[in-house]
């Protein structure tokens, strides 16, 4: 355990006198997520902190926002929010890893079911935060997570620190505007959130569409540009996005690109997408390929006779089950040491909706992602399990179940991979 890491946990005891904090699982520009435990009910849940002294603090924004948005499938819940000591803390599900994770985990390419069966979860997903009067104004891959352990099935839509309230109570839309800074990140964002437009619903759609063409060709055709500054680099992909047609741009996607595309595009400003029909170009396709809907992806394709790989993820499991009760342990010790001027029962400090600024491609934004890196904490072992993973999906069909043990080894050591600027 690094000395910042005791440090931390040496001067925060338990979070809200419940949970134990483990091994930390990365870091943003402006705070850090660890690995914990409920003392009381021994679940493991991902916890979020960022020092009082922050500049751009966002954790209550995100908070805030989270609450206002849980009981949906595909949202994480929040269990714990305030300030303790010289942090802002929140307490949070324990996700899975990202979908760029696990591209590159199915080596950069995604079969159509399982492209099909990710384009109607983030509908479903967009439809309720903008149902919500949010919109979120940075969907890419690395926002978009799996569930841990039996919600391996369910994708998650995360980070908030962008969104943007797009009408009030009243159902009144912003008004438009223009000459503003672009807000995103560069290669999935709406060609009039390069030109500086006021983002609304369309543009959420829009980048969804560059998320599953990304998905389908394995890249896009504004990556790898070159520039002196990010200004001129944003310049050169908002072009290229302009100057490429729909029909160029889908090139060997499923042709139900080009419906797609061409409706985000002819949307107005203040347009209500029409998330059905979305969804159905997808579920016709579905339908016609003779698909079932079975939550199974392409990543939960373990190969069951790959008994080297089988023990290694055994292994994890065990390991990850260890560092549960290690942590439960170190909580009991600290609670032991803790003199009772050290323990804040009623009279700690009252909740303060604080948090971490996102760093994105945006000069007016930086904060670190949610929970994406709750998935993750060890780099070396996520490149051997890329390798043993992609070895033992061949042959393997799409029908076949994931073998036990994968996903508890899969959540706990993929490292976050951010998305390429």
């Amino acid at each position: 355990m690094s000395q910042q890491q005791d440090s931390v946990m040496q001067r925060l005891g338990k979070v809200g006198n419940i949970y134990c904090l483990g091994r930390k699982l990365g870091s943003g520009s402006f705070g850090e997520i660890y690995y914990a435990v409920d003392s009381q009910t021994g679940k493991e849940l991902a916890v979020k902190l960022e020092r009082v002294d922050s500049k751009h603090p966002m954790l209550l924004y995100e908070a805030k926002l989270l609450k206002h948005l849980e009981g949906a499938p595909g949202f994480a819940s929040v269990y714990f929010s305030d300030s303790q000591g010289d942090f802002n803390i929140m307490v949070m599900d324990l996700l899975g890893p990202s979908l760029e994770d696990l591209f590159n985990i199915c080596r950069r390419r995604f079969s159509l079911r399982t492209l099909l069966m990710l384009a109607d979860q983030m509908l479903y997903r967009i439809e309720y935060l903008h149902s919500k009067d949010f919109i979120h104004r940075d969907i890419k891959p690395d926002n978009f997570l799996i569930g841990g352990s039996k919600k391996s099935h369910i994708l998650y839509l995360i980070d908030f620190g962008l969104a943007k309230k797009y009408r009030d109570s009243k159902c009144n839309h912003i008004p438009y505007k223009d000459n503003k800074s672009m807000t995103g990140t560069a290669r999935y964002a709406s060609v009039n959130a390069h030109r500086g437009i006021e983002q609304s619903r369309r543009d959420d759609i829009e980048a969804i569409g560059y998320v599953l063409i990304y998905f389908s060709r394995g890249q896009l055709p504004w990556q790898g540009f070159q520039a002196a500054t990010k200004e001129e680099k944003y310049h050169k992909i908002m072009e290229c996005k302009q100057s490429t047609s729909v029909e160029t741009l889908c090139k060997g996607c499923p042709s139900i690109f080009i419906p797609y595309m061409n409706y985000a595009k002819a949307l107005r400003f203040e347009d209500r997408p029409d998330y059905a029909y979305l969804r159905r170009l997808f579920k016709e396709l579905f339908s016609k390929e003779g698909y079932e809907n079975d939550g199974i992806f392409d990543w939960s394709q373990a190969s069951a006779t790959e008994s080297t790989a089988n023990a290694e993820l055994q292994k994890q499991v065990i390991e990850v089950k260890a560092e549960k009760e290690r942590v439960r342990e170190m909580g009991s010790k600290r609670e032991h040491r803790r003199s009772p001027e050290e323990t804040d029962g009623e009279g700690g400090s009252p909740v303060r909706w604080q948090g971490s600024s996102k760093e994105t491609r945006s000069r007016h934004a930086d904060s670190m992602r949610s929970t994406a890196a709750a998935a993750a904490t060890d780099q070396r072992f996520r490149s051997e399990k890329i390798s043993e993973v992609s070895r033992s999906k061949t042959g393997q069909g799409l029908g076949s179940k994931p073998r036990a043990g994968f996903f508890a080894s899969l959540f706990g050591c993929f490292s976050a991979k951010s998305a390429e600027q």
